[in-house]
């Protein structure tokens, strides 16, 4: 396939002209990746990542969103010449663009999902329904396949992000940059050639959903991370590409001042990098909480003990600022909201979020009893990483500090194996029933993975606990 060198102008009208592939051990690292390749730390890490995403995928099918995005897909994503992919925990088939872009804003929908610090986002949530999507359309591929394509996803997806907050001014969401791991993933299982390849990978950066996140923190709705969209845009690049669309180059990859996040493929393992969430709410109000919660147990406060609360964090972290949300969207882009649901009741789970918890009259007497503060120090040190502090004035006039907090299940600090099995069942339990959630978990962690049609068999029909 015959394609115009690739040039960028520059402001002094000058012309750079990219190289065919940026580095050749992107498309084989794309390509040639195999399950044998991997570290044990990092197979390990991509099974709890499978794990961790099927269970948040499970708990974000009983929000509106998913219910709204799921039959969505149903009517305008329809099947056309392919066998088509079927929506997890729903048993429709779809276009597998539409049960990418489903799976990813259900997973989003609940924002308990993996993430990573130096993106400001999530990779998985896009990359699993992707692989899933591309594999049930005609592409299987065996447990041991899937979680290498996992890995190849997560490198991906995590150093475009890091390359496109290093190379634009805007705060995009994680569909911008993980779209470009998705087209290239939809490369891999389909066997695009290295042209078609880098045309995939180019068509989806170009028309990933470049959205403002600060938007969507400022005022919350369904619209969240943009995951699903990217997870859409990429798998449709990828099948644009394979029949001959073009739209190299993709800048985050190729341009030459970003090399260097990409010449470590497959030496620095980025998806070690990982945080998983504790909370199903933005990682930037979690350090809160985790200080709110350390002051309420540790002076053994109840809801009558307390007067008025301080909670100081880094600036982004103030900007989450709702204190009475409306809906689940709001509840999760909050800061006031959780603290106030630890202090009451000393968890912040999905009950705390959806339903009648929104309603909760003695969180929301605490929530407009918080003020927000930034500090100078948190700035400095976000976004690497996420600071709080919370003093909690009492009744009879008593002022308790907490220690400096950070969120738990950082890459310092893991969630211990148990702790994210414990997620998956807090999550998925309600969905499938206890004896479903646990033949789901016992396949994905087997000692042969669970491939990507006995996986679908397992999560593909509706909820029935």
């Amino acid at each position: 396939m015959a394609s115009a060198q690739p040039k960028r102008v520059e402001d002094d009208g000058t012309v750079r002209r990219y190289v065919a592939v940026s580095d050749p051990r992107f498309h084989d690292f794309v390509h040639g990746l195999r399950y044998v390749d991997l570290p044990a730390d990092v197979a390990h890490q991509a099974r709890r990542c499978l794990l961790d995403l099927v269970g948040v995928w499970a708990g974000g099918r009983t929000t509106e969103l998913s219910r709204i995005i799921h039959d969505h897909a149903a009517r305008m994503f329809g099947v056309g010449q392919g066998a088509g992919a079927r929506l997890a925990f729903d048993g429709r088939r779809v276009s597998a663009a539409g049960a990418a872009m489903a799976g990813g804003m259900t997973i989003d929908s609940i924002d308990a999902h993996d993430g990573h610090r130096l993106t400001k986002g999530h990779a998985g949530v896009a990359v699993l329904p992707a692989i899933l999507g591309f594999a049930d359309d005609g592409r299987p591929i065996d447990g041991e396949g899937l979680l290498a394509a996992l890995v190849v996803g997560y490198e991906l997806a995590v150093r475009a992000g890091i390359a496109l907050h290093a190379s634009v001014p805007d705060y995009h969401t994680s569909g911008a940059w993980s779209a470009v791991a998705c087209a290239a993933l939809g490369a891999r299982l389909m066997g695009l050639d290295r042209e078609r390849t880098r045309h995939a990978i180019g068509i989806a950066e170009y028309h990933g959903p470049r959205s403002q996140m600060m938007r969507c923190i400022d005022y919350p709705t369904m619209l969240k991370d943009g995951s699903g969209w990217g997870a859409m845009a990429g798998v449709s690049a990828a099948y644009l590409a394979a029949d001959g669309f073009t739209g190299a180059p993709a800048v985050t990859v190729e341009e030459p001042a970003l090399a260097n996040l990409w010449s470590d493929l497959g030496s620095r393992w980025r998806i070690m990098e990982l945080y998983f969430k504790t909370y199903p709410v933005c990682r930037w109000a979690q350090p809160a909480v985790e200080a709110a919660l350390s002051v309420g147990r540790g002076h053994g406060l109840t809801p009558a003990d307390i007067d008025r609360i301080e909670v100081v964090t880094f600036h982004e972290g103030t900007r989450l600022a709702n204190r009475w949300p409306g809906s689940t969207e709001e509840a999760q882009y909050s800061l006031p909201f959780p603290v106030a649901a630890a202090l009451a009741h000393g968890r912040v789970g999905a009950a705390e979020v959806t339903g009648v918890g929104l309603t909760d009259p003695t969180v929301l007497a605490l929530a407009d009893a918080i003020t927000l503060a930034e500090s100078a120090d948190y700035n400095a040190r976000f976004p690497a990483e996420r600071w709080a502090h919370v003093a909690v004035t009492t009744k009879d006039g008593r002022r308790l500090v907490s220690a400096p907090a950070t969120a738990r299940g950082d890459p310092e600090a893991p969630l211990s194996d148990r702790e994210v099995a414990d997620k998956f069942d807090a999550y998925a339990a309600p969905v499938f029933g206890a004896r479903r959630a646990r033949v789901v978990a016992e396949a994905i962690m087997g000692a042969g993975g669970v491939g990507s049609a006995a996986l679908m068999d397992l999560i593909a029909p509706a909820p029935n606990p």
